[in-house]
C-alpha cells in the first residue's frame, strides 16, 4: 500500500521538478494547448451540445482555480486543461455565432443583392459575392445570407456596393471531392456563404452604390493603379496595395505558385512587417534629424505608434481578410513590444499573437494562412536567437543584409515546405532562389514606392511612386515566369494523411519551446510523421459527389472515366494522387473507351460507370459483384450494389477499398455545416 501511495508522489514530484525547470518558457505552449482545444471541437464526428459544453466548461474553471490557488510547477497541467477547454469552447461558440440559412437544393432564377466582394475564380472568370440578397418565391428566412457568383456572361464591370440582379444557377457549397478532404463547406459556414454558383445571363445594376463605401474605396484606388500600371503588373500592384486580385489572371498565379513567390501576392506578414518597418525607419529618421526632439522625446516609442497608425489603415484599406488579420495582429504586437520598451521578435510575442488570431478566428487554425505564417515566424525567431547567443565570425557591413535575407529565406522555406506540400501538393524546386532574387526587391523597391505614391497622392503625384512600384514588380514577374518555366521547376506530392502535419508540428515546435536537452526527442514526432507521409497509399477508388465522375488507380496512375465535366474533382484528385497528368490525360488511362458506359475491374470486381440519361437507358439490369454508379437516378433489376444520385446525396463522394466503402458523410459527420441530408427536396 505504501509502494502504491509513494509511486503517484514521486511521479508527481518528478514532475514538478521538470515543469519548474521550464518556468518561464512555458507562456509559448499557451497557444499550442489553445489550438489543441480548438482542433478537439472540429474533429468531433458530431456537433457537440450544450452538455458537452458544460461539461467541458466546468472542467476548464475547476483546473483554472486549482492552478491559480495551489501555484507549483505541476499547475502547468492545470493550465493546460483550462486553456484546452477554453479552445474548445470558443471554437463551439464561433461556430454557433455565425450560423446563416445555407441553400439545400439546386436553384435557378433570379438573383439580387449587393456586391460586397469581387476577386477571380479559378476558370478566371469575375466573381462576385453578395449580401441583401433576395431570391424568387424563397422566403427570406430560407435565403442565404451571402451568394458568391461566377460571371461567365457578357464582360460587366460590378462596383462594391451596388445592387445588381441576374438570372443564375445556385447550389449549396460543396462538400469533399473525396472523404477526408478540404470540406468547403466548413469554409463557407464560416464566411457566411450559404450558396455558390454561375450565371450566363448580364448582371444588371438596380441600384447605385451604398453602404460599402470604404470597399467602394478600395476598389477605386485599385482601378487607378490597373490603368497608371497596365497589364500583369498594374493587377499585381493592385493586389498588393488594396488586396483586390480580380485582375490577376490564372497563368500569372500559376508561374507565382510554381516559383514560390506566391505569398508576394497575398496581403500577408511580409507586407505588414515590411510597411511597418519601413515606416518606423522613416518616421524615427526624420525625428532624429531635429535635435532638440532626438533629445526630448522618444523615438523609438513614437515611431511605433506611427508605424501602427499606418500598419492600421494598410488593413482597412485592404478589406481586412484573414491573411491580412492576422498579419496585423503579429505587426501589432510587435510594435506594441517596442512601444513599452520590451523586446519586439521573441517566442512570447508570436505566441501572443496567435492567441489573439485564434482566439478571434478559431477556424483559421485549419487553413494553411495561418499553419504557413506561424511556422515561419516561429521558426525565424527561434533560429536568429539562437544566432544572437552564438560568437559568430564578423562579417562586411555590405554583407549582412544579404546573409539575413539568406538565412531568413532558408528557415522560411524549410518551415513552410511540409505545410505547402500538404495541402497544395506541390514543392517549388527553385523558390529559395526565387525568393532570394525577388524578396529583396519587394522590402527595397516596392514597399517605399507604395509609400510614397500614398504620400504624394495628395498633391496628384502619385505616378512618381507607381512608376518606380512598377518597376519592382515587374522584375518580379519575370523571376516568377522564368523561374517557372526551368524545368523540374515544380515537383508533385502525395497528399498526407491526417496525422502527419500535427506530428511534424508538434515536433517542430518541441524543438523550439523546450528547453534542454530534452529537446531533441521532439525529433521522435517528427520522424513519425514522416514515415507516416513516405508510406501513405491513397484510396483505389474516388467517386464524385455527383456521380459524374469515377476514378480508379491503375500502374501509370488514376484512371478517370470521363475526359471532361467535374473538372476541379479530377484536378483535385490527381492533386492529391501527386500526379501532374491532366484531367485528359488521365481519362486515357481508362481500359475501355467505347459506348456511353463506362467499364472497369478493381479487385476482381466490375465497376460500371453511368453519366446521363443515355447511358442510363442502356443499363435496365446488373449482375452479382457489379458496382454501378450513376450521376442520374436508375432503377435496376440485379443483385449488383447501386450508388446513383439519389444515394450519393445522403453518402456524399466515396473512397472505395478492397471489401469496404468509406463514405464522406462518415468522416465529416453531422456538424453545423454538414447536417444530415433532407430526403425530399425543398
Amino acid at each position: 500500500m505504501r509502494t502504491l501511495l509513494w509511486l503517484p508522489a514521486g511521479i508527481l514530484g518528478t514532475l514538478d521538478q521538470i515543469l519548474l525547470a521550464q518556468r518561464g518558457h512555458l507562456f509559448p505552449w499557451a497557444p499550442v494547448i489553445f489550438a489543441a482545444g480548438i482542433a478537439a471541437y472540429f474533429a468531433c464526428p458530431v456537433e457537440p451540445r450544450w452538455p458537452v459544453h458544460a461539461l467541458a466548461a466546468a472542467a476548464g474553471v475547476v483546473a483554472a482555480a486549482i492552478a491559480w490557488r495551489r501555484p507549483g510547477g505541476w499547475s502547468a497541467l492545470a493550465w493546460a486543461v483550462a486553456l484546452a477547454a477554453a479552445g474548445f469552447g470558443l471554437a463551439g461558440l464561433r461556430a454557433a455565432s455565425v450560423a446563416a440559412p445555407v441553400l439545400s437544393w439546386h436553384y435557378y432564377g433570379p438573383v439580387e443583392g449587393r456586391v460586397v466582394g469581387l476577386d477571380r475564380s479559378a476558370s478566371d472568370a469575375v466573381r462576385i459575392t453578395l449580401d441583401r440578397v433576395r431570391l424568387e418565391r424563397i422566403s427570406p428566412a430560407r435565403v442565404p445570407e451571402r451568394v458568391r457568383l461566377s460571371l461567365h456572361g457578357p464582360l460587366a464591370d460590378p462596383q462594391p456596393g451596388e445592387r445588381v440582379m441576374t438570372t443564375a444557377r445556385l447550389s449549396p457549397p460543396q462538400g469533399p471531392v473525396e472523404p477526408g478532404g478540404f470540406d468547403f463547406r466548413r469554409h463557407a459556414w464560416f464566411q457566411r456563404l450559404g450558396a455558390v454558383g454561375y450565371t450566363r445571363a448580364p448582371l444588371l445594376t438596380v441600384a447605385p452604390a451604398e453602404g460599402v463605401r470604404l470597399t467602394a474605396l478600395r476598389i477605386a484606388i485599385a482601378s487607378h493603379i490597373r490603368a497608371a500600371l497596365p497589364g500583369e503588373v498594374g493587377a499585381f500592384a493592385a493586389a498588393v496595395t488594396t488586396g483586390d486580385r480580380s485582375g490577376v489572371t490564372q497563368e500569372t498565379l500559376a508561374d507565382l505558385r510554381a516559383s514560390n513567390l506566391a505569398h508576394l501576392l497575398a496581403i500577408s506578414g511580409l507586407h505588414m512587417g515590411l510597411l511597418a518597418g519601413f515606416v518606423f525607419g522613416a518616421v524615427r529618421f526624420a525625428l532624429a534629424a531635429v535635435p532638440y526632439v532626438a533629445l526630448r522625446w522618444p523615438l523609438r516609442a513614437l515611431s511605433a505608434g506611427a508605424a501602427l497608425v499606418a500598419a492600421t489603415g494598410y488593413l482597412a484599406l485592404s478589406g481586412g481578410n484573414v491573411a491580412t488579420e492576422r498579419a496585423y495582429v503579429m505587426a501589432g504586437v510587435a510594435l506594441f513590444a517596442v512601444m513599452v520598451n520590451r523586446r519586439a521578435l521573441s517566442l512570447r510575442a508570436v505566441a501572443l499573437a496567435a492567441m489573439v488570431v485564434l482566439a478571434l478566428r478559431p477556424e483559421a487554425l485549419l487553413g494553411p494562412g495561418f499553419q504557413m505564417s506561424f511556422a515561419a515566424t516561429t521558426a525565424l525567431v527561434a533560429v536568429f536567437g539562437a544566432l544572437r547567443g552564438i560568437e559568430l565570425p564578423r562579417l562586411p557591413r555590405w554583407l549582412r543584409p544579404v546573409m539575413a535575407v539568406v538565412i531568413s529565406s532558408t528557415v522560411a522555406g524549410l518551415a513552410t515546405a511540409p505545410v505547402g506540400a500538404a495541402h497544395f501538393n506541390t514543392l517549388s524546386h527553385y523558390g529559395l532562389i526565387a525568393n532570394l532574387i525577388s524578396v529583396p526587391v519587394m522590402g527595397l523597391v516596392v514597399v517605399p514606392a507604395a509609400v510614397l505614391a500614398a504620400c504624394l497622392a495628395p498633391l496628384g503625384l502619385e505616378q512618381v511612386g507607381l512608376w518606380i512600384m512598377g518597376r519592382g514588380l515587374a522584375w518580379i514577374l519575370g523571376v516568377s515566369d522564368r523561374v517557372a518555366a526551368l524545368d523540374g521547376a515544380v515537383g508533385q506530392v502525395v497528399s498526407p494523411g491526417p496525422w502527419v502535419l500535427p506530428l511534424l508540428a508538434l515536433g517542430g515546435l518541441w524543438l523550439v519551446l523546450w528547453q534542454g536537452r530534452a529537446r531533441v526527442a521532439g525529433l521522435v514526432p517528427m520522424v513519425i510523421g514522416a514515415w507516416l507521409w513516405a508510406g501513405v497509399t491513397r484510396p483505389p477508388v474516388l467517386v464524385a459527389d455527383s456521380g459524374g465522375l469515377v476514378g480508379v488507380m491503375e500502374a501509370q496512375g488514376r484512371a478517370l472515366s470521363r475526359a471532361r465535366g467535374d473538372g476541379f474533382v479530377a484536378r483535385v484528385w490527381l492533386e492529391n494522387d501527386g500526379d501532374a497528368a491532366t484531367q485528359q490525360e488521365a481519362a486515357a488511362r481508362w481500359p475501355e473507351q467505347e459506348g456511353r458506359l463506362r467499364r472497369i475491374v478493381f479487385a476482381g470486381r466490375e465497376i460500371v460507370h453511368v453519366a446521363g440519361k443515355r447511358a442510363a437507358a442502356e443499363l435496365t439490369d446488373c449482375t452479382e459483384g457489379q458496382l454501378v454508379i450513376a450521376s442520374v437516378p436508375v432503377d435496376l433489376t440485379g443483385p449488383c450494389e447501386v450508388y446513383d444520385v439519389r444515394r450519393l446525396r445522403e453518402t456524399g463522394s466515396l473512397a472505395i477499398w478492397p471489401g469496404r466503402v468509406v463514405t464522406a458523410r462518415a468522416v465529416s459527420g453531422a456538424r453545423r455545416w454538414s447536417p444530415a441530408p433532407r430526403r425530399k427536396r425543398q
